[in-house]
């Protein structure tokens, strides 16, 4: 059989490299007995090679990328590379402490930045929606396999402990290293299945979540007791009550903090990497403190990253840019070293082989039984069961992180640190073909399914994916009333405003800024009420978090100042909207022309001049079938959760369409009715009543007039096009309706500038 020469290219470079790394690191040992910079280096360049280069192999085949990563430390280990060529091995990893605490300084580092990187990856949401089920699921699951991993530290062998007469304290360590799940690997083989929005998928990765959390919590309390050397009920009351209150403060108090700082980062500092730097800050904090606390830095870490994680404005280049630095450089030194530390050829003691098997069937059937009688009493069916079942087997990276833990505190001995090694690789090697198997026999039910396409639209959707406003106001009414639409946006899912004061008059502002009915108190107000309109109570408007500016610089420098800071929306409330000639006033001309994102215009007119914060009654949406309409459509469903009456949809024809109008009310109207029909149907999701209307056969301009005369409406909003040219121009629809309309306008427009036909 011929063997591709491209396949055998990163064998062969591995090869060389090492073979060029012993020479080189044979000749810088011979200098002094000090520990080298040179061998350093060519350990992390050999561990970082050889562990992506397999992580790369195992991927292809459907593995996760660490299991690549722990094989590359096992070949260069003892257990291959040490076992064939002793004398080179102990030239690239020599056995001084001096040379071993370089490279496990960085190893130390890099699990910290591993339980920061999971605890961003922990959906606090998910784990909130299927909490109850997944609590039951959990406990359970934690409980049975605790059982049996404790019961089995019992009775090992005194030879397999470090410690003998810290029998207890292995034994409860080695109950929750059988007991943990991977939520890394689990979620990624069930994102990759495309299960991750399904029922079973959201309860799998929120059970595991749930796994990794609590299992953190007790390995972090096993570590004060092994600190003290003794089970001292003080010191455990300590570690516990510890524990809770770093939790407690951490997501109230330390929940806003993160926040405020990462948001301050981003705001005021103008290096790229700033924000990055305040993270490791953080996480470097909050590490510091649970080891003050007595408690592991992991939980510390673990929980940070949790919280970073949920903040609303961590933009997807910073995440990426962190989890890049993670994943190529400490998570390959890391479980390499890991790996390095196993030695495999233990096993060729027969009993230690069989405590070695025995160890993987006690914990898999522990963790697979206690999982599928937890989906039994969560609610779950048979075939649900069973694949949560599958994919809580899995321990992966977390197992390899507990065990190097229990290594380093001198509760496992090397031998049992090499058997937890072993059984973490089988068991992650054997889930994703099981979860896989177990996923694809699921069916898909009537409600699930309305679910998923309610939650694809919204994916697709404009208002669902905002995650932070920019609003400009002066001290107007109408600044009110654009702060009052901002709010309404925002509540629901409780996104960050800034407020950024534009208007001439800075003593005006500064008072309207403590008067109850500012722009800053108007957004409030209106997100509050927003919040409780969601169907669920979620209460974000209480989580909404206002910023105020005032800048010295002209209203179009600070908007730009601001945009580089990344908006989703720019909301403008100034005193003069329209201009002497029918286009937009001089000065939302001006700050609007440093902002090229989403764009809304806000006229308060009619009620709203009174009383700009009052909820409209009636709002009317008119809609075309084109993107810019469906965008408009979207806002007026939003902001129609407040309203009284139903949300009057009208479709209007387009300025393009005039060749295409109807002359004939004989002639098909299907695709404007299915239009409708669209819109109507995206409301009910919403449970918003709609009332649907069609005026195709006239102008624009005139249907929309028209239908708000008819519905009384108090509120339109239109979604237009941002035509390109020297000033900001939505077009002669815009400009009519803006300046004919008896109720409120809200123009919204895209990113996109058209060209100007």
């Amino acid at each position: 059989m011929l063997i591709r020469w491209g396949r055998l290219q990163p064998t062969i470079w591995a090869v060389v490299m090492l073979l060029a790394t012993v020479t080189a690191a044979d000749a810088a040992g011979d200098e002094a007995a000090k520990p080298s910079e040179f061998i350093l280096l060519a350990q992390i360049a050999l561990l970082i090679a050889v562990g992506r280069g397999l992580g790369e192999v195992m991927q292809r085949i459907g593995q996760p990328s660490v299991i690549g990563e722990l094989l590359a430390g096992l070949l260069l280990g003892p257990s291959l590379f040490g076992w064939l060529w002793p004398s080179a091995h102990s030239v690239v990893f020599p056995p001084s402490s001096e040379q071993k605490a370089l490279i496990d300084g960085i190893a130390q580092f890099g699990i910290l930045l591993l339980l920061l990187l999971t605890g961003m990856e922990t959906d606090l949401k998910l784990v909130r929606k299927v909490g109850r089920a997944a609590a039951t699921i959990s406990v359970v699951g934690i409980a049975v396999p605790f059982a049996c991993g404790f019961a089995l530290g019992e009775f090992l062998p005194n030879s397999l402990l470090p410690h003998p007469e810290a029998r207890l304290i292995a034994s409860l360590f080695l109950g929750t290293a059988l007991s943990i799940s991977s939520v890394k690997i689990v979620a990624v083989v069930v994102r990759e299945m495309n299960f991750m929005r399904r029922n079973v998928g959201q309860i799998i990765v929120a059970s595991a979540i749930i796994d990794d959390t609590i299992g953190w919590i007790i390995i972090a309390v096993i570590f004060s007791l092994a600190s003290r050397g003794t089970l001292d009920v003080a010191s455990v009351a300590q570690a516990l009550f510890g524990t809770l209150a770093f939790l407690v403060v951490s997501f109230t108090i330390g929940r806003r903090l993160v926040f405020r700082l990462i948001r301050w980062a981003n705001d005021n500092l103008v290096s790229p990497a700033a924000v990055i730097t305040v993270i490791l800050l953080l996480m470097s904090a909050m590490a510091g403190i649970t080891h003050l606390i007595g408690v592991h830095t992991v939980l510390g870490a673990f929980i940070a990253g949790v919280l970073v994680g949920e903040s609303p404005i961590l933009t997807r280049q910073i995440d990426e840019r962190l989890r890049g630095l993670i994943s190529s450089l400490f998570m390959p030194v890391f479980f390499g070293l890991a790996g390095l530390a196993a030695d495999l050829t233990v096993l060729r003691d027969t009993q230690l082989l069989l405590l070695t098997a025995a160890l993987i069937l006690i914990a898999s059937i522990g963790k697979f039984g206690g999982a599928f009688v937890g989906g039994a009493l969560g609610g779950l069916t048979r075939p649900e069961s069973y694949a949560l079942a599958s994919g809580m087997n899995a321990r992966g990276s977390t197992e390899v992180i507990i065990a190097t833990i229990g290594l380093s505190m001198g509760v496992l001995s090397q031998t049992m640190f090499s058997m937890i090694v072993t059984m973490a690789i089988l068991t992650t090697m054997a889930m994703p073909p099981m979860l896989r198997s177990a996923l694809a026999r699921l069916p898909l039910g009537k409600d699930e399914k309305e679910r998923l396409e309610r939650e694809e639209v919204e994916q697709r959707g404009f208002v669902a994916n905002i995650e932070r406003l920019l609003l400009a106001v002066d001290e107007s009414n109408n600044a009110k009333f654009a702060a009052h639409v901002a709010g309404l946006l925002a509540g629901g899912r409780g996104l960050p405003i800034t407020v950024l004061h534009v208007g001439a008059n800075a003593k005006l502002q500064e008072k309207n800024r403590a008067d109850e009915e500012s722009p800053e108190a108007a957004v409030i107000k209106a997100a509050k009420a927003s919040a409780r309109a969601e169907a669920d109570g979620g209460g974000g408007g209480d989580n909404v978090d206002v910023i105020s500016r005032a800048r010295e610089e002209t209203a179009a420098e600070a908007i730009v100042e601001e945009a580089r800071k990344g908006f989703d929306l720019l909301v403008v409330g100034m005193d003069k909207v329209a201009g002497p000639d029918g286009g937009f006033d001089r000065r939302i001309d001006e700050l609007t022309s440093g902002f090229d994102g989403p764009l809304a215009i806000a006229a308060a007119k009619g009620v709203h001049e009174k009383e700009p914060t009052a909820n409209a009654r009636k709002i009317l949406v008119p809609v075309s079938g084109s993107n810019v309409s469906r965008r408009g459509a979207e806002v007026a469903i939003a902001l129609a959760r407040l309203s009284a009456e139903p949300l009057q949809v009208v479709y209007v024809s387009t300025t393009r369409d005039k060749g295409a109008r109807r002359s004939s009310p004989s002639m098909s109207l299907a695709r404007e009715e299915a239009i409708l029909k669209d819109i109507a149907a995206t409301a009910a999701r919403y449970d918003i009543n709609v009332a649907t209307r069609l005026r195709a056969s006239t102008a624009p301009e005139v249907a929309i007039l028209q239908e708000i005369t008819a519905s009384r409406a108090d509120l339109v909003v239109v979604g237009v096009d941002r035509i390109q040219g020297d000033s900001l121009n939505f077009g002669s629809v815009a400009a009519a309706v803006l300046g004919k309309s008896t109720a409120s306008v809200l123009l919204v427009s895209d990113g996109d500038v058209r060209p100007k036909t």
